[in-house]
């Protein structure tokens, strides 16, 4: 038996024997001709008509989704299904999009991953913003970890959001890791956090786009910037200027984030009239910070006694955020870094919360992730030893 598939249709010789059967007898030298028909095509050659067929393997579970605007189905797939082939290496299923219905097949563990993954992404489209690599994974861990988040004390279980963000006028930046979302929400709820971890996890730039997003609706006056003034591991020697060009170096990440959450010649305004004031660390000394949002980076090159210094600062209506990664100490041989210290004293204080990022938590660049893997993994070895 034959089957029909596109435009070529085959004509038999008059001496085919199924021409002799039917009757139908051709012209002398009939041949092949072109056609606009169907095209013939051998039959799929099925189990049953295979003396030898193995026993065949079940079917992987399929979900059909269907969007409906056509344009962000489009966006969500990605250029040239980008977006779905990171899904699929990742996850480990099969997407396949046709028009506006993408269809996935796989195990039902991936496959509910893999759903919740594209309906985050598609409500971020349809909110007007736009999808790059980073947000692809980032969904794709919390959809992984969906029922680890912290929920917001304000809100009702009913209430519950999927995804902790912050947001300001020029730009609205998304939790893209479990521990990026806690994060988050503690400094939503608590007045001082501190955020550890390796590079490249947010905890910087999560930290500044907080403090922006808090001064422009108004619930602090002022941003206050602090970093202790320690060279990595080589010495700088003199720097000139005034105190503000001697301490940008050191405090070039938070400028960074500024003027991603803000616009450029707000940032510049808010140095000019000190509604963003840097401020190092040494002369922080006696005085008492009300109605700002602080932050101190780079803290593991602080000492105890400056670290207790620091958080003493603390006045009314203001939110003091502390970040650092223990595993990169500057200080001098012998010195004690006040995080460390300032996290085992404070753990259970109220009012206080410690978010711990690890290697899983980096967004930066895929290597950067193994890389803090790796040394980490050195660190047991090291450890065991």
């Amino acid at each position: 038996m034959w089957r029909f598939g596109s435009k070529y249709r085959r004509i038999l010789p008059l001496s085919h024997p199924s021409r002799k059967r039917e009757g139908h007898p051709l012209p002398p030298g009939e041949r092949v001709v072109q056609c606009q028909g169907p095209r013939l095509m051998a039959p799929r050659t099925t189990s049953a008509t295979r003396p030898e067929a193995r026993t065949a393997e079940p079917a992987a579970d399929t979900v059909d989704l269907v969007f409906d605007n056509n344009r962000l189905a489009s966006a969500l797939c990605g250029e040239f299904d980008q977006n779905l082939a990171l899904i699929e290496r990742r996850l480990g299923v099969d997407a396949r999009a046709r028009g506006n219905m993408i269809t996935l097949a796989g195990e039902p563990s991936a496959l509910a991953v893999a759903r919740r993954t594209l309906e985050t992404l598609y409500d971020r489209l349809l909110e007007g913003h736009d999808l790059v690599q980073g947000d692809v994974e980032g969904a794709m861990r919390m959809a992984e970890a969906e029922e680890a988040q912290l929920p917001l004390p304000t809100l009702a279980e009913s209430g519950r959001i999927k995804l902790a963000r912050i947001a300001t006028r020029k730009k609205s930046v998304v939790a893209r890791t479990p521990m990026q979302d806690a994060y988050i929400r503690a400094m939503d709820r608590s007045e001082l956090v501190f955020g550890l971890g390796p590079a490249g996890t947010g905890k910087t730039y999560l930290a500044v786009a907080f403090a922006a997003a808090m001064l422009e609706r108004g619930a602090v006056e002022r941003i206050i910037l602090s970093r202790p003034a320690v060279e990595a591991g080589e010495r700088l020697g003199f720097l000139p200027g005034d105190m503000r060009e001697k301490v940008d170096p050191y405090l070039r990440p938070l400028y960074d984030a500024l003027y991603d959450m803000m616009p450029a010649d707000k940032v510049e305004r808010g140095l000019a009239n000190g509604v963003i004031e840097i401020a190092p660390l040494a002369f922080m000394r006696g005085r008492t910070l009300t109605r700002a949002a602080i932050i101190l980076d780079e803290a593991q090159n602080a000492t105890g006694m400056q670290m207790k210094m620091f958080l003493t600062r603390l006045g009314e209506d203001a939110k003091m955020i502390v970040t650092g990664d223990p595993t990169q100490v500057d200080l001098r041989p012998g010195e004690v870094s006040g995080l460390n210290e300032a996290t085992r004293i404070l753990n259970a204080v109220e009012g206080v919360s410690i978010i711990r990022f690890t290697g899983a938590d980096v967004v930066r660049h895929p290597l950067v992730q193994r890389i803090v893997d790796a040394y980490e993994a050195d660190e047991r070895e090291e450890s065991r030893v």
